[in-house]
Order: C-alpha cells, then structure tokens, then sequence
C-alpha cells in the first residue's frame, strides 16, 4: 500500500511539472495517468487499493475543497456582489438540468433515468476548478465570480437533485415525501452542521500556538467535519463550505486557517484524480455510448445558455456572459457522490447511471480544465503560467 501511495505521488509531481510546460492543467494529466494505470489500462494499480481508498479520499478532497470555496461566499461577500453570483449559479443548475432532461428524453432515455441525470447535470466539480485557479494563481473579478458560482451551484444541485430523485421514485413504488424529506435533511442538516463546526473553529482560530493558527488545528476540523457528515448521512463539501463561510465571517483578522489548508491539499488532491481515471472500465461504456454524448453535449449547452441568460438579467459584463458557461464544465467528485445516492435509491437503474457518471468524469476531468485554462487565459485573469 505505502509503495502505491508513493508511485501516485510521485505522479503527481510528475504531473505538476508537465502542467507548467503543456498546454494541460495537471488535473487533466492526473485523470490521463490514472487511466493508463487502472484497469482499462496497463492495470498496474491493485483494485482492491482503488474499492477500499477512492471513497475516502473523495471524502476528504472534496471536504478541503468545500472549506476552502467558502471563503468566498460569506454573507458580506454576496451583499457586495448584488445577488449576481446567486443568479448566474440559479441560472446555471436550471439550464444544465432542464437541457439534460429534454435532451436525454428526445433519445428515448427512460423517464426515470432522464430525472436522475438531470439532477445530477448540474454539479461542478469543485476540486478541478479550484486547482485551475491555484496553478495558474488566477485572479480577478471573473475569477471571484467563477469560484463562488462553483461552491453555490453544489449546494443548488443538492436541493435540485433531492427533487428530482423523488419525482423518479414515483413509478417505482417508493415513498416519495421519504424521499423529499431525506433530501432536504441532507441539505439543511448540512448547513447546521458545518455552522455549528465554524464556530468554535473561529474562535479557536489564532488563539493557539501562541497565536499562530497550526496545520493540525486546521486538519483536525476539516477531518471532523468529513467524519462527522458521514456518521449523520449528510454532504460532506456542504457542510464544509458552511464551516468555511461561518470562519471566514466571523475570524476576519487573519487567512490562516485556509492557507494551512492550501498547503495540505494537493497530495489528497493527486490521489483523489488519479483513483477517479484507475475507477473507469471502458468496456461498460459502449452500452450506454449515444446516452453518454447527448448527456454531455446538452449539459454543455444547457450550462452555457442559463449562465448567458442569468448575466444578461443582471447586466453582467460580456466576459461574465458567454465565458463563465465555458469554464464551468469540469464535472467530478459531487457528481459521482450522488450518482452512487441514487444507484443506491434505484438498484435497478444502478449500472447506467454510475456507467455515464463515470464516463462522463473522465472525460470532462481530462478536456474541460484545459477549457477552463483557456477561459482565464482569455479574459486575462492570469497571473502566471
């Protein structure tokens, strides 16, 4: 186990210098590498090693991510940014599920597998655009926009996709206001807890270690948090976004808590990609291969027409308009989380729904951030590359 978690490592920094030299972030050199090396690939990797870790490590990667996006989406934050970020995100999940939906059932996709899409359709992948962000040190109104429209669209999607489930259960003889209420639990008792860790994460925070706030302290609660959203069945990166906009509202003389946490993450980070390219088996791909295109195509177009007609409603700037869709395709960890919710709900739509989750990671984990470099490229939100 120790020489797997040291050759994927050692991937990783092989994937960080090769992503300041290629036109390729390293998210998408991580995904490529850990497709060569899975199953579908030269199977260097043990399966046993990707079935006992990958859940976990998704877990904590995606719990850093949450802790660090919400930073950015503190109550003062959208005051002063008008409501705009709350639309483009509103405008982004209705235009991602919506085009999902009609697009899947215009094919002939079962209802009930069409809703579940839809509802997953909308989930950025956090962890992809966030490290976007940080390798390139991107900057910049577009990119405070960007990053706060990832940490509110997953907490849209969850709602959205609470609703959806239940809709698909209908025909299946489940208990749909079971359904509703675990959703909206899921939802809420995710904010509860994560406000309730922020607090005293805080007050803690610069009180410590002679002032000094300690890599440990901040780990401790983020793996609390992970822990903790598990035992109670709630979102992990939901309730971590809680905690991180609750410490960022209320310990304001100081960043640390979230730099500690930037200079921890990336390891998680290499672990958490390059399991998720080893998890794909390309041969359960070609059942469900015209599915797949139309999901990805209409939640592509869907993505980009509803941030377009959000930001022309609040008299967003064109950059805003018509490159804020493009740079919002990366679609990971959220996304795989509730696929597995709903193969869970649905056993017997299980395999076509983890087959074109998975698929469909992969492939925007391994085109989109390049996109997405381009975009900040584009609208000179680059500091350094």
């Amino acid at each position: 186990m120790l020489v797997v978690i040291g050759g994927l490592l050692v991937i990783g920094l092989a994937a960080d210098v090769a992503g300041r030299h290629t036109p390729f972030p390293r998210v998408t050199l991580l995904l490529l590498a850990g497709l060569l090396i899975g199953p579908s690939g030269f199977d260097v990797i043990p399966g046993d090693f990707i079935s006992a870790w990958f859940d976990v490590l998704t877990t904590v990667a995606l719990t850093m991510i949450g802790f660090l996006l919400g930073q950015r989406v503190t109550i003062g934050a959208l005051r002063a940014e008008e409501n705009a970020i709350v639309a483009l995100a509103t405008g982004k999940v209705v235009g991602a599920a919506l085009a999902v939906f009609i697009g899947l059932l215009s094919i002939g996709v079962d209802m009930t597998l069409a809703l579940v899409l839809a509802g997953i359709a909308p989930a950025t992948a956090p962890a992809a655009t966030y490290d976007v962000v940080h390798e390139i040190d991107a900057q910049g109104p577009f990119v405070d926009r960007l990053l706060g429209i990832v940490a509110l669209d997953d907490a849209w999607t969850l709602i959205l996709f609470s609703v959806l489930l239940a809709a698909a259960t209908v025909g299946t003889g489940a208990d749909t206001q079971s359904v509703i209420m675990t959703g909206m639990i899921d939802v809420g008792g995710a904010i509860v807890f994560g406000a309730l860790m922020g607090v005293p994460m805080a007050y803690l925070t610069g009180r410590l270690s002679d002032g000094e706030p300690i890599l440990a302290e901040a780990l401790a609660f983020v793996f609390l948090c992970a822990g903790g959203a598990n035992l109670l069945g709630i979102s992990p990166i939901l309730a971590a976004m809680a905690m991180g906009s609750i410490v960022a509202s209320l310990a304001t003389h100081h960043q640390r808590p979230f730099r500690a946490i930037e200079g921890i993450e990336w390891p998680f980070m290499v672990l958490f990609f390059v399991l998720a390219g080893a998890s794909l088996h390309i041969e359960a791909v070609a059942g469900v291969g015209f599915a797949l295109l139309v999901y990805l195509l209409a939640r592509a177009t869907g993505t980009v027409l509803g941030i377009a007609a959000a930001g022309s409603l609040k008299r967003e700037p064109d950059d805003v308009r018509w490159w804020m869709g493009p740079a919002l395709l990366p679609q990971a960890g959220v996304a795989l989380g509730l696929a597995l919710v709903a193969s869970q709900r649905l056993p017997e739509y299980a395999e076509p729904i983890l087959t074109i989750m998975l698929a469909s990671t992969v492939i925007l984990e391994v085109t989109s951030p390049v996109v997405t470099r381009a975009v900040l490229r584009r609208v000179g939100a680059v500091s350094r590359d």
